[in-house]
């Protein structure tokens, strides 16, 4: 995307309340209709996405791996539904079942998501795709300026963001709670990364289709540390610890303190060991400063890859209230504090006596209609509105925690200026390689 090619091409706005025109892959899915299903990564983290299909008419299934396959498609057999096709390459699976399904489930590892997930929304199909619906920034818009073109329907799998507590927090807050929020610090809980070269190349393990795994990834041999699990620490394949946890854990905050409305912020790498240019590094703290939006005072937002990184302010709070610090966000407002839990499954005025005075506002921001997959499910069936979708929620938050890969690459001390809408650093232009990737031939986003 060039940086002509601004947010404002396919975003209606940037809030939870932003629509998008529905047509699914059959006229319209009514309320009794079961959907047709494809599955893109249909074992491990695809359980979610394999069952919920099961629940509807699964149609394919994808795995790199045979034994999942296998698994997977038995699964569906054993629960009395005919087995679905069996693929490893879902570029395959599109081309040879496009007119069969009308939703793709997407749970692949992260360099993987939007290329799939492009290529089934091409194709007219609604896409869930499990967090971060991008391996970087670039593939985040194009995804969502795609879903608005294609007018499908589309979710990310950020289950916190479904949830009820989640809109109950941005509902306080917004109502003005704690005052204005100046300052907020969130843990995130992994500290996914490394040092060291990478490990000897091995044979490719029986049933492994190692190409289809690597994908649009430069190409490697099989190495030890990295499928099924590792691949997070990789630059090449995962997004670290901000990338697999932020889009959880800065969920609640992004949206309850209107960081969208921002045009322009900076962002900081304070902390960070090791990494190199095939790890990420690990340890890291980021800030990000973000200028005054609307009714919302400036806010310094503080990032911390785990707990044992919390600062003084944290552990004072948590010992004020009787906490015991994990993955949350402590807000600091002008008249007290807030704590929301990692994917905001639980939220409170701090201390929590103090939030017993405080008048429970009304309910202004849609509800979703179970987890991610059945949320979506259901808007397919009721011209409805999926909370995740790209083009509105996704695709701004997961581009916001993507940027503070830039400020890690920059180094500690860099304050890296970011345009939003421009999508490029403007103090370091160095860093905009970083803001996209270069695909293998045949797997392009």
């Amino acid at each position: 995307m060039s940086d002509s090619t601004t947010r404002r091409d396919f975003m209606a706005r940037a809030t939870l309340l932003a629509g998008v025109a529905m047509v699914g892959s059959r006229a319209k899915a009514a309320p009794g209709d079961k959907l047709r299903c494809a599955v893109v990564g249909s074992g491990g983290m695809g359980g979610y996405a394999t069952d919920k299909a099961i629940e509807e008419v699964p149609v394919a299934f994808v795995d790199v791996d045979d034994a999942r396959l296998a698994e997977s498609i038995k699964k569906a057999t054993d629960r009395g539904k005919q087995a679905p096709k069996g693929y490893y390459d879902y570029r395959k699976m599109l081309d040879e079942c496009a007119n069969d399904i009308d939703v793709v489930l997407i749970s692949t590892p992260d360099h993987h998501h939007a290329p799939a997930a492009i290529r089934a929304i091409n194709a007219g199909k609604h896409v869930f795709v499990q967090k971060p619906m991008g391996h970087n920034i670039r593939e985040c818009y194009e995804l969502a300026k795609a879903a608005k073109a294609k007018k499908v329907l589309t979710q990310m799998g950020n289950q916190g963001h479904t949830g009820e507590s989640l809109r109950i927090a941005c509902e306080y807050l917004q109502a003005g709670c704690i005052g204005g929020v100046a300052q907020t610090h969130t843990i995130l809980g992994r500290n996914f990364g490394g040092t060291g070269k990478r490990p000897a190349s091995k044979p490719v393990p029986a049933g492994l289709h190692w190409d289809e795994w690597i994908g649009p990834a430069p190409l490697r041999d099989f190495h030890d540390d990295l499928h099924p699990f590792n691949w997070r620490k990789w630059r090449d394949f995962g997004t670290g610890t901000i990338g697999d946890m932020a889009c959880h854990n800065l969920d609640c905050l992004f949206f309850a303190l209107k960081v969208a409305e921002a045009k322009t912020y900076t962002i900081e790498c304070l902390n960070t060991n090791g990494g190199s240019e095939e790890m990420w590094g690990q340890d890291n703290i980021v800030k990000y400063t973000i200028p005054a939006r609307g009714d919302m005072p400036a806010l310094e937002s503080y990032v911390y890859d785990h707990a044992g990184l919390a600062p003084l302010v944290m552990k004072q709070i948590a010992k004020d209230c009787d906490l015991k610090i994990g993955e949350e966000t402590y807000y600091i407002g002008g008249k007290g504090y807030f704590m929301t839990g990692g994917t905001a499954g639980q939220a409170r005025i701090l201390p929590i006596e103090r939030g017993k005075d405080f008048e429970a506002p009304p309910k202004t921001l849609p509800r979703a209609h179970g987890g991610p997959i059945e949320d979506l499910f259901w808007c397919i069936k009721n011209d409805g509105v999926p909370v995740s979708n790209f083009v509105d929620a996704a695709a701004p938050l997961t581009a916001f925690a993507l940027t503070g890969h830039l400020a890690q690459r920059a180094g500690v001390g860099k304050k890296v200026e970011w345009d939003v809408e421009k999508m490029t650093c403007t103090n370091a232009p160095e860093l905009n390689q970083y803001v996209g990737r270069t695909y293998r031939p045949g797997w392009e986003v």
